[in-house]
């Protein structure tokens, strides 16, 4: 299973640089190229999010089936291995969450991006009519 927080982690990294072009300052000339690539690569990340929700069900199964290990009877082996399975779902769900942060906010990003050029053009095509 390691498989899939390896390639929901590239996707997530793959959001925060998309983000991060988008946002830079100074990228006037290559701004229009990137949202161009962003607004195609959009609909295929959109996959992302039935991919999560899949992800978030293997670790909500995992915790309700997990063996309990609050008593007495655990061993330290036993214990930490608990501990380190609680960590590991933690920090999956951690991942999960900031894969679909990521995709929310290059959404935004971009549809305020295309607004912001919609307006540029309306407001150069007004003051060329003037």
């Amino acid at each position: 299973m390691a498989l899939e927080w390896v390639v929901l982690g590239y996707a997530a990294a793959a959001e925060a640089v998309m983000v991060l072009l988008l946002t830079i300052p100074g990228l006037g000339p290559l701004r229009k190229g990137l949202v161009a690539v962003i607004r195609n690569l959009l609909k295929p990340f959109l996959s992302i999010v039935p991919f999560c929700l899949f992800l978030f069900m293997d670790i909500y199964w995992k915790y309700e089936n997990r063996p309990n290990c609050e008593s007495e009877a655990c061993t330290p082996t036993e214990h930490l291995r608990h501990q380190k399975s609680i960590m590991k779902s933690q920090r999956n769900m951690l991942l999960i969450v900031s894969a679909l942060v990521f995709y929310w906010l290059l959404f935004s990003v971009t549809q305020l991006v295309l607004k912001i050029e919609q307006l540029n053009n309306r407001v150069e095509k007004l003051k060329n009519q003037e």
